[in-house]
């Protein structure tokens, strides 16, 4: 890459914790993953949906769809009964999920017996001993398994990925590629009882009112007779399923493609899980045709604050911008420039599917490994540019001080926790630009020695 070394460092540094290697890959997540775009009104958001003319023609078309078959209960449960803090959360959490429209059938059904799982407060609350820089997520997000499983599963499933990508007009690459990601292809779609891990987090967790917007939400698709609560399983966060919607997501976007009057995420054949994805990107705008990104070259004298800008790829090219060997630049569309790894590391134009790919989890590297596994998975090649891999990420204590010095100066009021997400490198880029830095947000080691001064 033609940059000047030592120009400027830029764009996302992410903490990710570290992946235990197994025989079936897992699913890297950078930092603490947020979920599927969360709708604060979960009924109004669906009844917008209904109404959005663009999201009705991406339905199934309802002569398909036979009428839903709702489980019905053969009597009614006695009503839930528990002690203790939990007992207290439970009964006011009833009446509020009552009010929200839970009949109190299906509420004392699915809470029959339960107790909070409280190794979903672990999960949440446990630190990263070490930061992962992008190049070791895309390593294990990218590996050569992934990309070979990925093609197995392309010729697999070709017949209904065929009839999705006619339906949604996004890219069958592109769905395996989230379906790879979030559970190396349905192999770890996870087991967690999700009404105990929700309440648990509905109760004790930093985000309560996000958790408890998502008990609600799994207790409407209780309700509609999709899945019963013994059934509705998925990882320690409330996802669910071959691509892993939380419960919100599910109920805005999820779509029995078969007609069958279920939409079945949790069933071991993922087509309605894959059809939901594309519907779902669908729904945020995918491009058909457009590259999600194009790995480009920089030239010698560019300027270092136009990084993290957006303007016309057309712009981009006046001002020197090219792609590497072998890729290839659309003429138009906007497009933001990122240095995922600063100047020492690969360079990229990233377009609107980039965007749409962060609805679905918004970190850059998250974004960043999609469109590159789906542009794997089709045939391409590798990045050109090196990544610096002798950079060392910082560790806890490190990125906790950075936390630190960005409180002091009045960028940042989070939790000193070291996780590195979406609100500290804000901050750090308004940091680095009141600081007469060029505003990128790269965390390295360099960044927090001249923090320090």
């Amino acid at each position: 890459m033609q940059i000047r070394a030592g120009l400027f460092w830029l764009s996302a540094a992410l903490s990710l914790t570290a992946l235990t290697a197994a025989a079936v890959e897992r699913s890297p997540r950078p930092v603490a993953r947020p979920s599927l775009i969360a709708e604060p009104v979960v009924a109004q958001l669906v009844q917008a949906r209904a109404n959005d003319p663009a999201v009705q023609a991406l339905a199934p078309d309802s002569s398909r769809r036979p009428a839903a078959r709702p489980r019905t209960l053969a009597s009614a449960p006695a009503p839930v009964a528990a002690s203790g803090e939990f007992g207290a959360w439970l009964r006011g959490f009833r009446t509020r999920a009552l009010r929200e429209g839970i009949s109190a059938r299906v509420f004392d059904a699915a809470f029959a017996g339960v107790r909070p799982d409280t190794s979903t407060l672990r999960h949440e609350t446990s630190q990263p001993e070490f930061s992962r820089p992008i190049w070791a997520y895309l390593d294990s997000a990218v590996s050569e398994s992934r990309i070979r499983n990925g093609q197995a599963a392309l010729r697999d499933h070709r017949r209904v990925l065929d009839e999705i990508e006619a339906r949604y007009d996004v890219e069958r690459e592109v769905i395996v590629a989230v379906w790879g990601m979030e559970s190396a292809y349905g192999a770890l779609r996870g087991s967690t009882r999700i009404i105990p891990a929700l309440s648990a987090l509905a109760m004790g967790s930093r985000r309560a009112d996000f958790y408890e917007q998502q008990l609600i939400g799994a207790l409407r698709i209780i309700q509609s007779g999709d899945v019963d609560a013994s059934h509705m399983v998925g990882s320690w966060a409330g996802a669910m399923g071959h691509t892993q919607f939380i419960p919100t997501s599910y109920l805005a976007y999820a779509v029995d493609f078969r007609g069958d009057g279920v939409r079945d995420i949790w069933s071991d054949d993922p087509t309605d899980s894959l059809a939901s994805t594309a519907a779902y990107l669908a729904s945020h705008g995918w491009q058909r045709g457009q590259p999600w990104g194009v790995e480009v070259v920089i030239p010698r004298n560019f300027n270092p604050r136009l990084a993290n800008t957006s303007r016309d790829a057309g712009e981009w090219r006046s001002l020197g911008i090219e792609p590497v060997r072998g890729a290839t630049l659309p003429r138009s569309g906007e497009a933001t420039l990122l240095f995922p790894a600063g100047s020492r590391g690969p360079a990229i134009l990233a377009f609107q599917n980039f965007r749409v790919i962060k609805r679905y989890n918004n970190a850059d590297a998250y974004a960043i490994a999609i469109g590159h596994l789906a542009d794997r998975l089709r045939g391409g090649g590798g990045f050109v540019g090196d990544w610096p891999r002798d950079d060392r990420p910082l560790s806890l204590a490190e990125r906790e001080e950075l936390q630190r010095v960005l409180a002091r100066s009045g960028h940042y009021d989070g939790t000193i926790d070291g996780r590195v997400g979406q609100g500290t490198l804000a901050a750090v880029r308004e940091w680095q630009s009141a600081n007469g830095l060029p505003p990128d947000g790269y965390v390295s080691l360099a960044l927090l020695q001249r923090m320090r001064r």
